[in-house]
């Protein structure tokens, strides 16, 4: 257990080195205003880099194992019923108390009171837990998974149209915060059990596509919410001033603060797990004192990433969005932004937790076939791309429809040429890229960025409705960025393929050629001379 941490605290420190070398680029452009806020940056980046290899050692030996066994225990039960119920519940239980979605809660209900931050996050928790219930009916009923996609989304887009412009982005950035670090490893293992059951065609494909689907749900929640909160306040949804995060809380207030809130992120799931555990698989104590024992792990882990988040990343966010419309600067200037945001995206996505944990997966699943590298690269570039888009919108003040819709159309007809294999992934990479230190640090920077937009030229758009939606960017550019890998992957393995049949055949005509039996040219040709002359 030891070599295993010091070498995920390896990993994860070169793997997060590309987002504090572009954080010290950034400070040195603007330098901040005190030497002890540097040491804020500097306490918050070593918490990040040991909570989360503590975090990813904890899930390895905890929470992943579980989600496997409880999903396996549905076998008992050849009940479609019994099977939905508890996905749902599970998917509830999972995202009720996402860290991401704690804090895109809170953001939302410092600018527009008529948000109830509870309300909304049991909402989306709702919305996940049905999404869940309807991914294990797409596996049971072994259901194409492009066919499932197509119509979810064609659903979201529907009450797209009748929701007010304020809840369009918030719907798309809350499905991405339910899917965090914690919701995310159980509910793939939750799907591998359960593929692995139930499942008529037991091949991969089945095992993936259950968080994208998932994620569809708290989308359509969002609207409806919007439609109805639009509808009883007489068409008015009035706001607060632009959100403004405190820089002045200390690590230990942090901690204190979070301690609660992790909890209520991890033990919902290992409390309903136990009856499962004990009563249907009936684990030997050992064994079963093991999987508790790796649970502390993962708490510790996660309150330690969060409180590092918080205490260093997310103000420096906030900095860096400000620092670009200082009035000493030309105007010109505040374009850098787009280049910014592509590499602080790409930067973040290689040291998420949750894109590390189905980076893992993936690999396990494709038997080292898809590297964990080659899917957080292409993450990387997707999210990039994502950060990019997200901040030309809100510096030109476009309807974040303009850029979605295009996006998902891109996106749903490439499920065309894709290999379901990696329709399902493209569809899970979107739903957990969008975890909690994109959200602390991402989020921050986009809202500093819409509030300097709306006081410097007097903005058309409201905080609420240009600043948020980063998130929804990040969750369909890795759609398209997923699916090209799998149809380059195709393509190449087709080619392989056609190879391989010719080296098999010029292997099998040397073969012949070269055989003893077979005539040699001389004779063969003087047998044709004895055959004419006769």
């Amino acid at each position: 257990m030891k070599s295993k941490f010091f070498q995920t605290v390896r990993d994860t420190f070169f793997a997060s080195l590309p987002l504090a070398i572009i954080i010290v680029i950034c400070l040195c452009l603007a330098p901040l205003p005190s030497g002890g806020d540097y040491i804020k940056i500097l306490v918050g980046y070593v918490c990040v880099v040991l909570g989360q290899s503590m975090f990813l050692v904890g899930l390895e030996t905890s929470i992943l194992p579980i989600g496997r066994m409880v999903g396996g225990s549905f076998a008992k039960y050849n009940r479609l019923f019994f099977v939905l119920s508890f996905g749902f519940v599970f998917g509830l239980l999972a995202t009720v108390a996402e860290p991401a979605l704690a804090v895109l809660a809170k953001q939302i209900g410092v600018i527009m009171p008529l948000v109830n931050s509870t309300l909304f996050i049991w909402l989306t928790g709702t919305g996940i837990g049905i999404g869940v219930a309807i991914a294990l009916v797409r596996i049971v009923r072994n259901i194409n998974i492009k066919w499932v996609f197509a119509v979810l989304y064609g659903i979201v887009f529907l009450l797209v149209i009748f929701s007010p412009e304020e809840f369009i982005a918030l719907a798309f950035d809350g499905s991405g915060a339910t899917t965090g670090d914690v919701s995310v490893p159980f509910i793939l293992a939750l799907g591998l059990g359960i593929s692995a059951t139930f499942s008529k065609s037991k091949t991969n494909d089945d095992s993936l596509g259950i968080i994208g689907i998932a994620s569809v749900g708290p989308i359509c929640s969002v609207l409806l919410y919007g439609i109805v909160l639009k509808a009883i306040n007489g068409g008015s949804l009035p706001q607060e001033n632009p959100y403004e995060m405190s820089m002045e809380r200390g690590l230990w207030d942090i901690l204190l603060g979070n301690i609660g809130d992790v909890a209520l992120a991890v033990l919902p799931i290992v409390l309903i797990s136990i009856p499962f555990l004990l009563l249907l698989l009936k684990l030997p104590r050992r064994t079963f004192i093991t999987l508790l024992v790796g649970v502390i792990p993962v708490y510790l882990g996660l309150l330690i990433f969060l409180s590092g988040i918080d205490f260093g990343f997310g103000f420096v966010g906030q900095y860096i969005g400000r620092i670009f419309f200082d009035a000493s600067r030309p105007d010109w200037f505040k374009w850098l932004l787009l280049a910014v945001g592509f590499v602080l995206g790409a930067a973040i996505t290689v040291s998420e937790p949750a894109v590390t944990v189905l980076g893992l997966q993936i690999e396990e699943l494709t038997n080292g076939h898809i590297k964990k590298m080659t899917i957080r690269l292409t993450l990387a570039l997707g999210i990039g791309v994502a950060s990019l888009l997200s901040i030309l919108k809100i510096l030109t003040e476009l309807p974040i429809l303009y850029f979605l819709v295009p996006l998902y159309a891109i996106s749903l007809l490439m499920m065309i040429f894709t290999p379901k294999l990696f329709v399902g992934l493209a569809f899970d990479s979107g739903g957990v890229t969008g975890g909690a230190l994109t959200s602390a640090f991402l989020t921050p920077l986009t809202l500093s960025i819409a509030g300097a937009v709306a006081e410097a030229g007097g903005g058309r758009l409201s905080v609420l409705t240009n600043g948020f939606g980063m998130i929804s960017f990040i969750s369909v550019t890795p759609l398209i960025a997923i699916q090209a890998l799998g149809i380059i992957y195709q393509i190449r393995l087709k080619r392989a393929e056609a190879e391989a049949i010719e080296e098999s055949f010029e292997d099998l005509e040397s073969f012949v050629l070269d055989s003893p039996e077979a005539p040699s040219d001389e004779h063969s040709s003087s047998e044709s001379e004895e055959d004419t002359n006769a």
